[in-house]
C-alpha cells in the first residue's frame, strides 16, 4: 500500500462525502457518506474492503461532529491507515478568479473562499465549514483545496463576458466561471489514453450529467467554453434547477404573480429542472421509469433534457474546430444507456451511430467508447474528482 493518502472532504449544506484516497494508484481504501445535519436521523455510512457500515450520528449533528467521528471512530479503527495519511482535501465549488489553481489552506485561502461565498450560496460556506473542522480534527495535516472553477480560467473573454455593461465585470467580477472542472480535467485526461493521444492533442465536449449538469468545449486538453456560469444555475436542465431561460420572466413572477426575490430563488434552483418540468420527481432513474410507464410528465422532462444537451453539445463544435470525441460523465451519464442514445440520436447531423451492445455494456463503473466502428465517436468515462483532488494534495504537500 502507497504511504500517500489523502482524506478527500467534500462538504455539502447538509452532508459530507469522504474518502481515504491513494494519491499514486487511484484506490480508495475508505469512503463514505455522513447526511441529515441538523435532523435528528443524522448518519453516517461508509465502506472499507467491501464490507458496508452505517451509524447514527445523533441529533442534529452538523460537519464538525462528523468529522470528529471519522476521526474517532473509523480511523481509530484503522490505525495503518491514519498513520499514512498525508494531508487533507477539499473540494470547493467556487474559487472566482482569485483561483486558478489548487492551493494549500492559509488564512488568506480562507478569506478568498469567503469572499466567493455569495456566487455559490449552496456550498462554498459549507466549504469553509468543512475546512475549519478539519483543521481543528487535523491540526499538523496540510489542508489543500481544488476548485471546480480553476479548470475554466482558461476560457477566452469571448465565451466569458456577458454582455452586460462591463463594469459589471470589471468592478463586480459578474462574468461565466462554470463548475465540475475538476471532473472535466479528469475525464478528459482518462479520453486520451482511450484516443491514443496526448491531452493537449484532443478535442472533445465533456457531458458531465448529475443532479446538476453541464458541458463543456475542451481544446488541446484546455477549456474553452462551459455552460454553467456564474453560478451553478446557468445550462442545461437539471434535476431541481432550470439552466437558461428568459431574465424576464423573473420580472414578470415578481411583479406579476407577487413572488419574492427568496421565493424566485428557490423557485429557479430548488423546485425546477425535472422536478419542475415531471412534478413526479428530480432523480432520473424515476424519471426513466415514468418514460417507460407513459408518464405525460417524465416523458416531456426527459425529451427536454435530452433536446437542450444536445443542443448544448452541437454549439460546442464552434470553438473546436474538430471533435475528436464526445464524453459522458456523471452518476447520469455513467448510467443512462437511453438518455446517452435518444441525445446522440438527436446529433444526427453528425451521424454517430450507437452501438447498443457496447452502450448497455458502458455502465455501473463501467468505461467505454459506445459508439459503432467507422462512426465519430462518444464514450463513457466514470469521473473520479477525489483522485484528482488527493493527486494535488500530494505534489503541494512534498513540493513544500
Amino acid at each position: 500500500m502507497s504511504d500517500k493518502l489523502v482524506l478527500v472532504l467534500n462538504c455539502g449544506s447538509s452532508s459530507l462525502k469522504f474518502a481515504i484516497i491513494d494519491a499514486q494508484s487511484g484506490d480508495d481504501k475508505i469512503s463514505g457518506l455522513a447526511e441529515c445535519f441538523g435532523l435528528e436521523d443524522s448518519r453516517i455510512k461508509w465502506k472499507f474492503n467491501g464490507n458496508k457500515h452505517e451509524a447514527s450520528l445523533g441529533a442534529f449533528t452538523a460537519h464538525r461532529e462528523a468529522v470528529e467521528f471519522i476521526v474517532n471512530n473509523i480511523l481509530a479503527e484503522h490505525p495503518e491507515l491514519a498513520a499514512k495519511i498525508k494531508a487533507v482535501g477539499h473540494r470547493i465549488v467556487h474559487g472566482g478568479e482569485k483561483f486558478t489553481r489548487s492551493v494549500i489552506v492559509t488564512p488568506e485561502v480562507i478569506q478568498g473562499i469567503e469572499d466567493c461565498a455569495s456566487l455559490a450560496p449552496l456550498h462554498n460556506p459549507a466549504h469553509l465549514i468543512g475546512i475549519r473542522a478539519a483543521i481543528a480534527s487535523f491540526p499538523n495535516l496540510p489542508q489543500v483545496t481544488v476548485f471546480d472553477t480553476a479548470f475554466h480560467q482558461t476560457m477566452p473573454e469571448k465565451a466569458y463576458i456577458y454582455a452586460l455593461p462591463y463594469k459589471l465585470y470589471r468592478e463586480h467580477s459578474i462574468r461565466r466561471y462554470g463548475m465540475h472542472g475538476t471532473s472535466n480535467l479528469y475525464v478528459c485526461r482518462e479520453a486520451a489514453k482511450v484516443l491514443g493521444k496526448d491531452t493537449k492533442d484532443i478535442n472533445v465536449i465533456c457531458a458531465h450529467l448529475g443532479n446538476g449538469a453541464s458541458v463543456t468545449a475542451i481544446r488541446g486538453g484546455i477549456s474553452v467554453d462551459t455552460s454553467m456560469g456564474l453560478t451553478p444555475l446557468e445550462g442545461l436542465v437539471m434535476g431541481t434547477r432550470c439552466g437558461d431561460l428568459d431574465p424576464s420572466i423573473i420580472f414578470h413572477l415578481v411583479n406579476q404573480l407577487n413572488y419574492t426575490i427568496d421565493e424566485v430563488n428557490n423557485l429557479l434552483n430548488k423546485q425546477s429542472g425535472l422536478l419542475g418540468i415531471s412534478e413526479l420527481t428530480n432523480d432520473c432513474r424515476g424519471i426513466e421509469e415514468g418514460y417507460h410507464d407513459n408518464h405525460k410528465g417524465a416523458t416531456l422532462a426527459l425529451d427536454i433534457f435530452c433536446y437542450r444537451l444536445a443542443k448544448y453539445i452541437a454549439s460546442y463544435t464552434v470553438p473546436l474546430g474538430r471533435l475528436d470525441a464526445i464524453i459522458f460523465t456523471g452518476g447520469i451519464g455513467e448510467n443512462s444507456k437511453l438518455i446517452r442514445e435518444r441525445v446522440l440520436n438527436l446529433l444526427e447531423i453528425f451521424n454517430f451511430k450507437v452501438d447498443d451492445d457496447l452502450n448497455t455494456a458502458a455502465r455501473f463503473g463501467q468505461q467505454g467508447i459506445i459508439t459503432k466502428e467507422g462512426s465519430p465517436i462518444a464514450m463513457v468515462i466514470p469521473t473520479n474528482e477525489e483522485w484528482v483532488i488527493a493527486e494535488d494534495a500530494i505534489k503541494l504537500v512534498t513540493a513544500k
